[in-house]
């Protein structure tokens, strides 16, 4: 909030401010008294027409009317980050993220990759943006959504929330939906592995049967053959897996280990035996395989409304380094 000298709020942005970070307070009902004043934080991605649409950090846009500002003002782009967590900027996080999760086919296209894998998991068919694609805005996405209806799958793009803030609006404009909203969240790696080793963790260089079948995404027919490559695909990959005394699997998960970088997928625990410490289990282990090859920090990505798997990654030491979803083409 801006005061002026004389003790009133102060608008202190501009319509030059798009693809700025700003913070505005604005009445909740613009012209009534008694409006409560709310505060928004975010990415000005654009103001036309007399509103302002703000992506707030989670991904979220929001709409102001300009009439309803009472304050505003441009603020640094990066927040302070939580001491004890590994530093890194949004760009290098997608790019270890892409490699940790990659596609079985990709083509680029100036700085965005097309990726696809059968239509398994959305991370793997669709497009990632580190760049410009080298092509006007329009002439790109016709691209994307002729290679992706060539191959039978929707055309989708994936955006970190305020690092592509402004991409995001322009395809919102045109008709292009969000869905599937995450957080790739980080942690240190030591700690993880600050245990005594589990013997019942046994260690894997490729998915078997048993880690498969306890693997959400598969079902009945187990996993195809573009998700396996997926799954044990990036540089340095391993499962874990705990089995129970009849031999079926009790907890599983997957790591993928990429120089400084430890990445976290796929923890998860029968209902029965949760509560139990076997998702600390399986990421102590998988972390000091991980702290072996000179790995230091970790990264893991959830979904933003699955509060089971924030609250058991938040007691593993992981918080939030930024947002992302995805925006689907319009279907005809």
């Amino acid at each position: 909030m801006e005061f002026t000298t004389g003790g009133r709020l102060e608008v202190r942005i501009t319509p030059s401010d798009v693809g700025r970070r700003v913070s505005v307070r604005s009445l909740t009902a613009a012209g009534e008294p008694r409006g409560r004043f709310t505060d928004t934080l975010g990415i000005l991605t654009s103001w036309t027409g007399g509103v302002l649409r703000i992506t707030r950090r989670d991904g979220e846009q929001v709409e102001i009317e300009e009439a309803s500002m009472v304050a505003g003002k441009v603020v640094p782009r990066t927040p302070a980050r939580r001491r004890g967590l590994p530093a890194a900027d949004v760009a290098e996080l997608v790019t270890v993220a892409a490699r940790g999760w990659p596609p079985v086919e990709s083509e680029q296209l100036g700085g965005w990759t097309l990726r696809a894998a059968g239509g398994f998991t959305s991370r793997a068919n669709s497009v990632l943006v580190l760049d410009d694609p080298g092509l006007p805005l329009q002439a790109a996405l016709e691209r994307v959504t002729a290679w992706y209806g060539e191959r039978g799958l929707p055309a989708r793009v994936q955006v970190a929330a305020e690092k592509d803030a402004i991409l995001a609006g322009q395809l919102r404009e045109r008709g292009w939906t969000a869905e599937r909203h995450a957080w790739i969240q980080v942690g240190a790696l030591a700690p993880l592995a600050d245990r005594e080793p589990d013997e019942r963790v046994l260690l894997h260089r490729a998915p078997d049967e048993q880690w498969i079948s306890l693997y959400n995404r598969a079902d009945d027919g187990g996993l195809s053959d573009a998700a396996r490559k997926v799954l044990a695909g990036g540089p340095s990959v391993w499962f874990a897996s705990v089995l129970d005394e009849d031999g079926s699997p009790v907890a599983i998960g997957r790591c993928v280990v990429d120089g400084r970088w430890a990445g976290f997928a796929a923890i998860e625990v029968v209902p029965r035996r949760r509560r139990q410490g076997l998702a600390q289990a399986v990421t102590g282990e998988l972390a000091r395989a991980a702290l072996a090859e000179g790995a230091s920090a970790a990264y893991l990505q959830v979904e933003r409304d699955n509060a089971a798997a924030r609250a058991l990654y938040e007691r593993l030491g992981f918080a939030d380094h930024h947002a992302y979803f995805y925006l689907r083409a319009p279907q005809d």
